[in-house]
């Protein structure tokens, strides 16, 4: 794995030379280090330091000392997020590995607690998740008074993603996310909702008059539920207006659950649609649709549980956005490590108490 000290040489120091009274490197590693370690606030970065500087003087120079809370906060919200994500982008390539089929998840998420007094807006990130590697690829801020269909298109075009299956919910079901996902030699997944003229009632309207060509299912017990979970496909698009302008488009998706509450014996029914550029295999389509929501159950629920994300006051300049990114990379640190089989809440603990797993936690 890349070394820490690595991660981020390329990143652009926001402080004229006569303020810089600690290493760019140094408050970097720290925060990362307490982070791991259970830290959420620059308080608790700096009291982190502070508990830790004989130990932390082993790796890091700390000309002047630990850093104080306001110098963490002044640093993560000047430095320039798109030289941050750069160098994140640069390190998983060198320990994440995308192969032929491994599903891309993209979703939005806010970060509620970034909301400053007297303003409505909130930032809000768009992220992509590797279901195989267990491992944010990266993630891009939304631009404000604009939303996630401008984020995507910039997200995908920083990945490498060839013969990936990328998916996304009905916010990213656009003619040009198709096109660019396509333009990076991947296939696509897209969930569809009324959001796309009349693209749900064609994919509606396939399953109503032709018959499926494939077809897979799933049964699963669940919470004292049984859940049947049904997918069929579709090459049929003579219902679909404008057809042509979905670069790649080949197939249409409908999948139904048919939930089985064991104690009441009641029955719920609940079907989706999609639209596809992969060949009409119900299998495969299938397992990209249930991988999808790995992005919300493995990144987004991690990040606001096990790392208070949505608890979480930053809101100055660029802080939301860095330390979102923080909260990333310790979090694929975390879930890297497979020597031993705890919860990611469990980990940080023993990060906090045993210097050597933290030790190899962060590969110094």
């Amino acid at each position: 794995m890349a070394k820490l000290f690595d991660i981020f040489q390329g990143v652009l120091d926001p402080r004229v030379d006569r303020t810089k009274l600690h290493k760019m490197s140094d408050i970097i590693f720290i925060t990362i280090a307490a982070v791991i370690s259970g830290a959420e606030t620059w308080n608790d970065i700096e009291l982190y330091g502070d508990t830790n500087q004989t130990w932390l003087g082993e790796y890091l120079e700390l000309p002047n000392g630990i850093p104080r809370h306001d110098s963490f906060n002044r640093f993560f919200s000047a430095v320039d997020p798109q030289s941050m994500e750069q160098s994140f982008l640069d390190w998983v390539s060198q320990i994440c590995s995308l192969t032929k089929g491994d599903i891309v998840s993209i979703d939005g998420k806010a970060l509620k607690g970034s909301q400053q007094r007297g303003s409505k807006s909130m930032v809000h990130m768009v992220s992509a998740w590797s279901s195989a590697n267990q491992l944010s690829l990266g993630q891009r801020k939304v631009d404000d008074k604009s939303n996630e269909i401008t984020a995507i298109p910039k997200l995908l075009d920083a990945l490498s993603l060839e013969g990936c299956i990328v998916t996304l919910d009905a916010m990213g079901c656009q003619v040009k996310v198709a096109e660019a996902i396509i333009g990076k030699g991947a296939d696509y997944v897209l969930a569809t909702k009324g959001n796309q003229g009349t693209l749900l009632e064609g994919v509606k309207d396939a399953f109503r008059f032709t018959k499926p060509i494939d077809s897979f299912i799933q049964t699963g017990l669940d919470h004292g539920r049984i859940e049947t979970r049904t997918c069929e496909v579709s090459s049929e698009l003579s219902h679909i207006e404008g057809a042509n302008k979905w670069s790649g488009l080949q197939t249409l998706v409908k999948t139904t659950s048919l939930r089985h509450n064991k104690s009441t014996g009641k029955e719920q029914s609940e079907s989706r649609y999609y639209i596809s550029s992969l060949p009409a295999q119900a299998k495969v389509i299938a397992l990209a649709i249930r991988e999808h929501w790995g992005i919300e159950n493995q990144l987004h629920w991690s990040l606001d549980v096990s790392f208070g994300e949505d608890r979480s006051k930053k809101s100055t300049g660029n802080a939301p956005q860095n330390f979102s990114l923080i909260n990333k990379i310790a979090l694929s640190l975390l879930k890297k490590d497979k020597s031993t089989r705890v919860g990611i809440k469990s980990k940080r603990l023993r990060a906090a108490w045993d210097k050597n797993y933290l030790i190899n936690i962060l590969n110094i």
